[in-house]
């Protein structure tokens, strides 16, 4: 039989925990559901651009959301994983890989998954050396030469966080300079702990049980680095192909309005699965927020026509 509510909230980071914060400040009839508390926010060894926090780890920032979200015993449903979300005849039906359920209004919060490098040795190294979260793998790695792949914020921040545990770290940047936030590269470059390797391409992962190093490619050679880790560090795809319907950018992501509206009425997004430009937390939260209030003033708006 289908649970039946006001509001369904997919996804459980920071954008999905401050609409259910929201949800619940308006007494609003609703579930919130995702595969993990916390979400990818989890994974930020270091946030430094939260307002009131100078200074605070990923784990940090997202206990404190949690016992936010305990001051209004708010339950979630961990570990379910959307698979559809579909409109029909004004319910939307939203199938899990656990039950289905309807509802009146969905806020898609759902996030981005890490995009894979697509060479030699990396399915076949996945968890034996390769690795696409250094928060959570990194302590793994202690002592030992590791090779972080990308040139962004989110690689950045795997080699500071790595700078600490491993032995050596290289950074590994296809692109001929760094895009990352100039304080986070000012601190790798400043490092003896680091190396960073622009224009450079992986094009092979090897090993034996477990990785042993990465073929490089420069403008001037192929030529093999011994590594026993490697962090994926070269961004993320939207979490979005279960939404059925819903308008997408040629990137994935899901268009919303300033009110975080899409193309189907009822059906709004926030955060990182969506065109807004910024992908940082403080941001996704402002967007949870407004996709609650949304949602509160649409069923609202619906009542008010019967």
């Amino acid at each position: 039989m289908n649970k039946s509510y006001e509001l369904i909230i997919i996804g459980l980071g920071p954008a999905g925990i401050t609409a259910s914060i929201y949800a619940a400040r308006k007494k609003m009839n609703f579930l919130a559901l995702g595969k993990s508390l916390g979400g990818q926010a989890l994974w930020s060894s270091e946030v430094q651009n939260y307002t009131g926090f100078q200074f605070i780890s990923g784990v940090e920032l997202m206990e404190k959301f949690k016992e936010h979200m305990e001051k209004f015993n708010i339950k979630v449903n961990e570990n379910e994983e959307v698979a559809l979300v579909k409109k029909e005849n004004e319910i939307i039906k939203v199938k899990t890989d656990k039950a289905e359920y309807e509802s009146k209004t969905v806020i898609i919060s759902s996030g981005k998954m890490p995009r894979a490098l697509n060479i030699p040795g990396e399915n076949e190294f996945k968890n034996k050396g390769v690795a696409y979260c250094a928060t959570c793998d990194g302590p793994l790695f202690a002592d030992m030469d590791v090779a972080v792949i990308g040139g962004g914020n989110s690689a950045l921040d795997a080699v500071l966080g790595m700078m600490k545990i491993a032995g050596k770290v290289y950074l590994i940047n296809r692109k001929a300079v760094l895009y990352a936030d100039a304080v986070m590269v000012e601190k790798a470059a400043t490092s003896e702990k680091v190396a960073i390797l622009n224009d450079t391409e992986v094009v092979e992962i090897y090993g034996d049980d477990f990785v042993k190093g990465v073929k490089i490619k420069t403008k001037n050679a192929v030529k093999e680095l011994s590594v026993e880790g490697i962090f994926v560090e070269i961004g993320s795809v939207p979490s979005s192909s279960f939404a059925e319907g819903v308008e997408k950018n040629e990137k994935g992501e899901i268009m919303v309005n300033c009110l975080c509206e899409t193309n189907i009425q009822g059906v709004f997004a926030a955060g990182d699965v969506t065109n807004v430009a910024a992908k940082q937390i403080i941001i996704a939260c402002g967007e949870g927020a407004k996709a609650s209030v949304g949602a509160f003033s649409y069923l609202n708006a619906q009542k008010e026509l019967i």
